[in-house]
């Protein structure tokens, strides 16, 4: 039985980041979790497309984002989205982890990114949505 990959978004204007994001979670964040393909937004226009498409499975933000910062996309797509999928944001500094906490994101990450920690959070954030879990 084949099942798609999940669709993970990363939002950040900045190229070097968004590689930086996807490297850090990496293809296959947790064994029952089963392998993802990224799709990368550089602008704002493109993240609101790709979440009104309604097959992402889960969104990652650049808090620092220009000139829309990620945290005020999450809150906009978390206010605005029937069944928004799960957000995470990354923010640059362990102080704005609460800007996150009020942007509504189901989880933040803190630059510079830590592998681990990154695939752990994604998959958490995967499996609290309840995803069917792919073996093998």
């Amino acid at each position: 039985m084949s099942t798609q990959p999940l669709k993970i978004l990363v939002f950040s204007h900045r190229p070097e980041v968004r590689e930086s994001i996807i490297t850090a979670v990496g293809r296959r964040p947790a064994a029952d979790i089963g392998r993802v393909t990224f799709v990368e937004a550089a602008g704002v226009a493109d993240v609101i497309y790709y979440m009104d498409d309604g097959e992402i499975d889960l969104a990652i933000l650049d808090g620092e984002a220009q000139p829309t910062g990620g945290m005020g996309v999450c809150r906009q797509l978390k206010n605005e989205l029937d069944d928004c999928p799960p957000i995470v944001v990354a923010v640059r500094r362990r102080d704005d982890r609460w800007l996150a906490t009020w942007s509504q994101a189901d989880a933040v990450l803190v630059h510079p990114l830590d592998p681990l920690t990154a695939a752990e959070t994604v998959a958490d954030v995967l499996r609290s949505r309840q995803l069917p879990v792919v073996r093998g």
